[in-house]
């Protein structure tokens, strides 16, 4: 192999003011001004090696997928660093025509009442440190974790869902409309 096909296999991080990383026994710890998370990699086969201001990646293998893996390693620590310093924000609209919808963040919970005239709540579990704040017709979900935040939202829009019914008539529901980066108050 040439030098020019082994660079391919090795990228690095750069890791921003502000924020400590550390690499220990397969887990990634990083601190930075929104909190603190971590990072398992004992089934990612990736060598992590981390250094003063970058986290260095290398692939364990010299095949493509070896590279795919460790360009999913980069992104998702890179996405870890951002978020401790930006944080993530995803805002979702509630849609009703007949039975108006009310959505309570309750402790770890998240109640969508009255949704088509049910009288019992539907409940959705908050990932992580995920704060879930109902705003009048809007719901805003922000955390310093992108898959803490997305996946909170994802259950809600689940959970919102209209079963055995037309789907284009009854379009009622809890829906993503915008997702930045940035943590919106």
């Amino acid at each position: 192999m040439s030098t020019k096909q082994i660079e391919k296999f090795a990228t690095e991080v750069d890791i921003p003011e502000n924020v400590n990383v550390t690499y220990k026994s397969r887990m990634l710890q990083v601190t930075g001004p929104l909190g603190k998370t971590h990072k398992s990699f004992k089934k990612i086969p990736v060598d992590i090696t981390v250094t003063d201001d970058k986290v260095l990646l290398k692939a364990t293998g010299t095949r493509n997928k070896n590279r795919a893996i460790m360009n999913t390693a980069r992104s998702i620590i890179r996405n870890i660093c951002e978020g401790v310093v930006e944080g993530y924000t995803i805002k979702m609209k509630i849609v009703f025509s007949h039975f108006p919808i009310t959505v309570k963040a309750d402790g770890k919970k998240v109640l969508i009442e009255n949704f088509q005239g049910e009288r019992a709540a539907r409940e959705t579990k908050i990932w992580g440190d995920t704060k879930v704040v109902p705003k009048g017709d809007d719901v805003i979900i922000t955390g310093h974790v992108l898959t803490d935040v997305t996946q909170t939202a994802a259950e809600i829009e689940n959970n919102s869902r209209v079963k055995n019914k037309d789907h284009r008539v009854f379009l009622d529901g809890i829906y993503k409309f915008e997702k930045k980066k940035g943590i919106e108050k």
